[in-house]
């Protein structure tokens, strides 16, 4: 069978046949990849019938009338792709209001200055008309002319006394007033979306098992009835030495402190929920079914692992992969009280977010929290369980070959299908976006190129053997830019890696800030300084897949690539000679824009920060590591076991890190050249 025709089914669906790599160099996809990402699209391709029905089940798409949400922008005209109507067609505002607006001769309709999800009539059918702001909401609403800056945590490594080994969202409190005092604007964190907690053993904060909900993990179990209760609960299960244990280690044990974690939870809810009976009824009713299933998962999970070893919800009985289905609704009544745990973990882990920004607002914070969106969640996950004709299936969500992997990446995540946007009208992604903006005043969306296009990789393949999918970049940056007004929040894109041409330019048109870091910031081998950074942006000394200042400037990356093996010896002597040079080159850097460029790795760090600080950016972000000092990074990219990713604390409790001398000094570098 000539391939052409597989081919042009591939490009029609949105997959990028042909594409070109991180060097420049054109590639083309295999005809073996594209049925696999064609199948997991429920596009059946592999004979010349099935191909044909496939091409005439997506024509019928785009013919359907009418859209479910079409998306515009206030004070332009209104494009309508499919609707013709003849005459005019009634549009009702959010606010009651009735339009009668007559499309011109293109089929557009008039403008509408009003922000908003509205309904426009069509005959019998109702559209969901976005009307959008043309921008996100930004640095320039907030504070106009302004520079703000703030820091970031990686939230589990905080530290407070009595956490029992894990950062919480108490200690987030801590910290957010510690930096508001300091003059910070915002308090970017890492994610918190929830994990699974039949399995504490998995503990990336990127790969959850669901972005509709928190991780119970970050909550307090003393926030609803006291430190001194939490006491008395501790000592009657024998914990509290364990847990004073766990709370001195350098290093997070997460399989034995999370699982205490969650016996110290479930005896104070077993003794003190009952108090809160009403808050929870009215917390359940609120978030409504999608928090029930959340719950119902959390116990199926736990329980097909526990007497079945069936850790994937593909791998349960048929009825219970249906969560509709009579088994689960039985399964629920007869587990009741573990559904309700779980739901009790929600409305505390929620408590304990929403006080932290809250907290932020209180002590006048612009910004507040940024939180992290996570790119996908873990297929075995409940997202995908309770969301099936919305989520991809049988592929994973990656990255291609580039200069840091040159094995690409393949992340065992799954996301949205960009079919199951359009005809559910991005409901889906609302939900999600909706989740993580409820008590944010910003957000960073990770890897956002794929909100453009996304590597794709069916299972049981190589990182090696994907494939782009394009979304639709408009309508999502359309919706986001609608809900930061909302939500009164900015929007961080995080635009590292093989970025396609021109989008970088359009995510700063819709207001997405994008993300700039000091190690890529150079021109010609030189860092570029400070005034040239663009004003549309974050600034930042480094994020969590790199190393920190004192790493970088020590080769500590280095030091652990070849200590794992993924370098060998005469490759990391050249990546050293190439480090000393860059070394020279920051120095030089430091000296032009009238900085210390002292050798001394503390010194570094000071300069550093005040560079970063010093730039155009409209917001500049320091990690608490920089701050502290610290020489090891949070995640070594590519690495599972051989470095301790998502386990390192901070070396201090909020409090005495940030009144250290160095700390002090970092802070004050901040304020002197962003304001307080």
């Amino acid at each position: 069978m000539s391939d052409t025709a597989l081919h042009c089914l591939a490009q029609r669906a949105g997959i990028a046949v042909h594409w070109r790599d991180f060097r420049g160099q054109p590639q083309e996809v295999s005809a073996q990849t594209l049925r696999g990402v064609l199948t997991a699209l429920e596009l059946p391709c592999v004979t010349p019938g099935q191909i044909a029905e496939s091409w005439r089940s997506l024509e019928n798409e785009a013919r359907s009338v009418p859209p479910p949400l079409v998306t515009a922008v206030s004070g332009q005209p209104i494009a309508l792709p499919q609707i013709s109507s003849g005459g005019a067609l009634a549009v009702t505002l959010e606010t009651g209001e009735r339009l009668d607006l007559r499309p011109d001769a293109s089929d557009a309709l008039p403008p509408i200055a009003q922000p908003g999800y509205h309904r426009l009539h069509v005959g019998k059918d109702e559209i969901t008309l976005a009307v959008v702001p043309a921008s996100a909401y930004g640095v320039e609403d907030l504070a106009p002319s302004r520079r703000l800056w703030g820091l970031s945590a990686q939230l589990y490594g905080l530290r407070r006394s009595g956490d029992g080994g894990i950062g919480d969202f108490t200690a987030l409190t801590e910290l957010v007033q510690r930096t508001a005092a300091a003059g910070a604007a915002a308090l970017a964190i890492s994610p918190v979306h929830a994990w699974f907690a039949a399995d504490v053993g998995r503990y990336s904060p990127y790969s959850p098992s669901s972005r509709l909900f928190l991780n119970s993990l970050h909550a307090d179990p003393a926030a609803l009835a006291g430190a001194s209760a939490a006491r008395a609960a501790a000592y009657a299960l024998h914990l509290s030495e364990e847990l004073a244990r766990f709370e001195a280690l350098p290093l997070i044990d997460w399989p034995a402190a999370a699982t205490a974690r969650l016996r110290l939870q479930r005896e104070l809810y077993r003794r003190h929920a009952a108090a809160s009976a009403e808050e929870l009824r009215a917390f359940r009713r609120e978030r409504g079914p999608a928090l029930e299933d959340h719950a119902r998962f959390e116990a199926l999970h736990a329980h097909q692992l526990a007497h079945r070893g069936r850790w994937h919800w593909r791998e349960w009985p048929a009825p219970l992969r249906d969560p509709g289905s009579a088994a689960v609704h039985e399964f629920a009544r007869a587990h009741r009280d573990e559904v309700d745990f779980h739901i009790y973990l929600q409305w505390l882990a929620e408590r304990g977010l929403a006080g932290a920004q809250q907290a932020a607002r209180e002590v006048g914070m612009r910004i507040g929290l940024i939180a992290d969106l996570a790119v996908g969640t873990d297929r075995g996950g409940s997202h995908a369980w309770s969301r099936q004709q919305d989520l991809l299936s049988g592929l994973s969500v990656g990255a291609p070959p580039d200069d840091l992997n040159l094995q690409g990446q393949s992340w065992g995540l799954t996301t949205f299908s960009p079919r199951a946007l359009r005809l559910h009208g991005y409901a889906p992604f609302l939900e999600m976006l909706l989740a993580a903006l409820r008590h944010a005043g910003g957000l960073r969306i990770d890897h956002v190129l794929g909100l453009n296009r996304l590597w794709l990789v069916p299972e049981g393949a190589s990182a090696t053997e994907g494939a782009y999918l394009q979304y639709p970049l408009q309508d999502l940056l359309r919706l986001i830019a609608l809900e930061s007004h909302r939500h009164r929040a900015v929007i961080i894109g995080e635009d590292l890696g093989t970025v396609p041409d021109g989008l970088r330019e359009r995510l700063s048109a819709s207001g997405v800030l994008g993300m700039r870091v000091l190690w890529f910031q150079r021109e010609h081998g030189l860092f570029v300084e400070p005034t040239r950074w663009p004003r549309g942006a974050m600034a930042t000394t480094t994020t969590h897949d790199l190393p920190t200042v004192a790493g970088w400037w020590q080769e500590r990356d280095i030091d652990w690539r070849l200590k794992i093996g993924e370098l060998s010896a005469d490759h990391a002597s050249g990546q050293r000679s190439d480090r000393a040079r860059d070394r020279e080159a920051l120095l030089r850097a430091f000296r032009h824009a009238g900085l210390p460029a002292g050798a001394d790795p503390d010194a570094v760090v000071d300069s550093a920060v005040r560079f970063v600080a010093r730039t155009s950016s409209a917001l500049a972000i320091v990690p608490l590591e920089d701050i502290a000092g610290v020489a090891e990074q949070p995640n070594l990219p590519g690495t599972v076991d051989q470095h301790p990713n998502w386990r390192r604390r901070l070396p201090q409790a909020v409090e005495p890190l940030l009144a250290s001398k160095p700390a002090m000094r970092r802070l004050t570098s901040l304020r002197e050249e962003r304001g307080g």
